[in-house]
């Protein structure tokens, strides 16, 4: 298939796609807005198919993306190396932030445990993972950024 033809196809179809976004708008509109705050059933139909139009769109969208990304990294084994690699230093970091995460009871203002803040509670350990894997990622950002600097003001 050429590049023109595929051109027009994906032409129509966004076409096609915006004409059903509009289509489904105008319904929501010409229903007011009193009635689709207040009235189940004009929620139901007006907004309903809007939403999962929506939601499926979404979907959509995911899955060609995924799929046309994994079709580049297939294409070009030294991309997929690459990328392995750096999926697996990332994993590495994820590994090493969970390890200096802690579990331990998460207080209010007046000193009482919150609502699922219990020690050794899965939730706090990940909430800690995720804050010490973003700290590993900025330290590391910055790090290239100060090289990056030092080495252009060698240069110059």
């Amino acid at each position: 298939m050429t590049d023109n033809k595929f051109s027009k196809i994906i032409t129509y179809v966004v076409t096609l796609i915006a004409v059903i976004g509009i289509i489904l708008l105008g319904r929501v509109l010409m229903a007011g807005e009193d009635a689709v705050e207040n009235d189940v059933v004009v929620q139901n139909s007006v907004v309903s198919p809007l939403v999962f139009f929506s939601q499926y769109l979404l979907y959509g969208v995911i899955l060609v993306t995924i799929v046309l990304s994994m079709w580049g990294l297939f294409k070009n084994p030294e991309n997929l190396k690459k990328t392995l690699f750096g999926l697996i230093a990332l994993g590495v970091l994820f590994v090493i932030a969970y390890f200096l995460a802690d579990s331990n009871v998460v207080l209010d203002n007046a000193d009482k445990i919150l609502e699922g803040g219990e020690a050794g509670a899965t939730i706090n350990q990940l909430t800690g993972t995720g804050i010490w894997f973003s700290v590993i990622l900025g330290l590391i950002g910055f790090g290239f950024f100060v090289f990056d600097l030092g080495k252009g003001l060698i240069k110059s």
